[in-house]
C-alpha cells in the first residue's frame, strides 16, 4: 500500500482551503438548502477519527476513509466532496490544523540556545504522541498553511543568532524533527507490542532459548550490552539522542 504523503492533491485548491478566512469555510456560490457542515468541522472530525484510529491496533490513517469520515458526520460521501475535492487535500488540511493548535513552550532565554531546541523537541515529540497519525505521514512536500509555515517560524527562532547560516539553520531544525519523528515511531511502534505481549512476558518466554542458543565466546559483546540494556526503553533512547544532537550543533557554533 502506498504511503500516504503531504502534498498530493490539486495544489491550487489545497491552498485556497488553507488559507481560507476563519469563518469561511462552508462551500459558496451554491444552490439549494443551506449547508450543515464547514471545512472546519469536517477537518476537526478528520482529526478525531485519525487520533481514534491511532491506539493500540494502529490502525492510524488507514481508517480514515472519505466513507468513515461522511459516516461519522452523518451524511454521505458525496457531501463531503463540496467541502473538500478527496483525502489528499483533506490530509493536508489536517497537518496544517494540528500544526497550527500545536501547544508550544515559553520562549528560551536568549543565551541559553539548548534549552530553546529542546522545547522545540518536546513540542514535536508531545505532538505526535497527540495524534500519531502524524508520524505516518510523508511530509517531503509541507502543505504551506499558516499552520505549517508558523511552526517553521516559531522552531527557526530557536536556532537563529547562534552562529549558524540561513541554510544551516534550517539543516539543523529539519535533524531535529526527523530524530523526533523516528523516535516517536519507535515509541509507538513499542507501545502497540506491550499491548499484545508486554517486554517482560516476551523476555521470560524467550529468555530460556536464548541463553541456550548465546554463544558468550561467539557473540560476547551482544550479551554483555544486551544484558546491560535490557528491554527497548524509548526514554533512554531519547534522551541519548536528544543530547548528541544538541553536542553536534555544539560544535557548529562554538568552533573558533
Amino acid at each position: 500500500m502506498a504511503k500516504d504523503r503531504s502534498g498530493a492533491g490539486d495544489p491550487v485548491r489545497t491552498l485556497e482551503l488553507l488559507w481560507r478566512e476563519p469563518g469561511q469555510g462552508a462551500p459558496s456560490g451554491r444552490r439549494g438548502p443551506r449547508q450543515g457542515l464547514t471545512v472546519d468541522a469536517v477537518v476537526d472530525a478528520a482529526i478525531a477519527l485519525a487520533d481514534e484510529a491511532g491506539g493500540a491496533d494502529r490502525a492510524g490513517l488507514a481508517a480514515l476513509t472519505m466513507r468513515a469520515l461522511a459516516q461519522r458526520l452523518g451524511v454521505t460521501p458525496m457531501t463531503l466532496y463540496t467541502y473538500v475535492p478527496g483525502k489528499a487535500e483533506l490530509l493536508d488540511l489536517m497537518l496544517d490544523a494540528a500544526y497550527l493548535a500545536m501547544e508550544r513552550g515559553e520562549p528560551a532565554p536568549a543565551d541559553s540556545w539548548r534549552e530553546g531546541i529542546t522545547r522545540v523537541a518536546d513540542d514535536n515529540r508531545a505532538l505526535l504522541l497527540r495524534h500519531p497519525w502524524i508520524a505516518e505521514l510523508s511530509v517531503t512536500r509541507p502543505p504551506l498553511g499558516p499552520g505549517v509555515i508558523g511552526k517553521y517560524e516559531h522552531e527557526l527562532a530557536a536556532f537563529d543568532g547562534i552562529g549558524l547560516t540561513d541554510v544551516e539553520m534550517d539543516a539543523a531544525l529539519t535533524h531535529l524533527l526527523g530524530f523526533v519523528h523516528a523516535n516517536a515511531l519507535a515509541a509507538a511502534d513499542t507501545a502497540a507490542h506491550n499491548a499484545r505481549q508486554s517486554d517482560q512476558d516476551w523476555w521470560e518466554a524467550s529468555a530460556p532459548l536464548l541463553e541456550r542458543a548465546m554463544d558468550p565466546e561467539r557473540y560476547p559483546l551482544a550479551g554483555r550490552v544486551g544484558s546491560a540494556v535490557g528491554a527497548y526503553d524509548p526514554e533512554t533512547v531519547w534522551a541519548f539522542g536528544l543530547r548528541c544532537l544538541l553536542d553536534g550543533v555544539a560544535r557548529l557554533v562554538e568552533k573558533p
